[in-house]
């Protein structure tokens, strides 16, 4: 099982132009521990909207790499997202899933990936155009070759450990979050992307 504060971060390391949108509790602290940037768009209690809103930037913004970053709770519910995702096939999409097989941001209730739901195996029959487990730490470059490279829709699978880690709260308030976010995607509309 995977350490996801130092996989998270790690796999940062090679987001390069990417916006990131993070779902609320233990993602939104990671991507924040490892950077705030204007290109973070934190979800906080949108629960089950994180894909949705990165198809809806991925599809607005296709000159963007837009990933999304959530947990198996925020992916069971967002489910039907992974058939508008692959019916809209965004190229510059990827999904990074990080799986401790519980609900950790209510208490740790045993997951429904703990009971057999294979997320992988869903977003394969979705359609998906790469679908890539990592379990250890060795699997990062991979990993983030095909998160942040590879013609998406894109879907990595991590195992994670359950543990408690620090939380760092990055902006929460929504309208400043999308303003500083919108502000990027004007300044590159008018100079062109940023290499």
């Amino acid at each position: 099982m995977l350490d996801r504060r130092k996989f998270v971060q790690a796999m940062l390391r090679s987001r390069g132009q990417s916006i990131v949108i993070s779902s609320l509790g233990n993602p939104t602290y990671d991507v924040a521990s490892a950077g705030d940037t204007p290109a973070n768009f934190y979800l906080w209690g949108a629960m089950g909207g994180a894909a949705a809103m990165g198809l809806g930037l991925a599809i607005g913004q296709p000159q963007r790499r837009i990933v999304v970053v959530v947990g198996d709770g925020e992916m069971i519910m967002g489910l039907t997202t992974l058939a508008a995702i692959t019916a809209t096939r965004p190229e510059n999409l990827g999904l990074l899933v990080l799986d401790n097989q519980s609900f950790a941001e209510t208490g740790a209730q045993t997951g429904l990936t703990a009971k057999g739901v294979d997320l992988c195996a869903l977003a394969r029959a979705s359609g998906f155009t790469r679908v890539l487990e990592s379990r250890q730490m060795s699997d990062v470059p991979d990993a983030a070759q095909v998160l942040f490279q590879s013609p998406g829709p894109v879907f990595v699978h991590a195992a994670i450990s359950l543990g408690e880690t620090e939380r760092v709260l990055p902006e929460r308030d929504g309208v400043v979050l999308s303003r500083r976010t919108r502000e990027l995607f004007n300044r590159n509309f008018i100079h062109g992307p940023q290499q």
